[in-house]
């Protein structure tokens, strides 16, 4: 009956209390999403502009962007989107690693 009662015995739960360092955390966010945005960069080049619209139609769920997918970007042009696009990333997640460190029990 002690073995029955200690494999049904619920777990106690652990509870972590360790902080996010917050610049490594939103650093690490805007890597991925900059690896994201080189990631959409190659789609267009290899697959030009029907198969980058079939692939983003498919990705955002029956939105169409037959209209606005753009094959003529400069490359200053993307160089800056993947700059912006770390920056958010950064911030965003710094943000989050942020309110989780100040929500955190110690």
């Amino acid at each position: 009956m002690n073995k029955i009662n200690k494999i049904h015995k619920p777990l106690k739960q652990k509870i972590m209390n360790t902080s996010i360092n917050v610049k490594r955390f939103g650093f690490a966010v805007g890597i991925t999403l900059a690896l994201l945005y080189l990631g959409c960069m190659i789609v267009m080049l290899t697959v030009g502009h029907d198969g980058s619209v079939k692939f983003f139609n498919s990705l955002l769920h029956g939105l169409d962007v037959s209209t606005i997918v753009r094959m003529d970007v400069p490359i200053w042009e993307a160089a800056v989107g993947i700059a912006e696009t770390f920056i958010l990333g950064w911030l965003i997640g710094a943000c989050i690693a942020g309110f989780y460190n100040a929500t955190i029990k110690r």
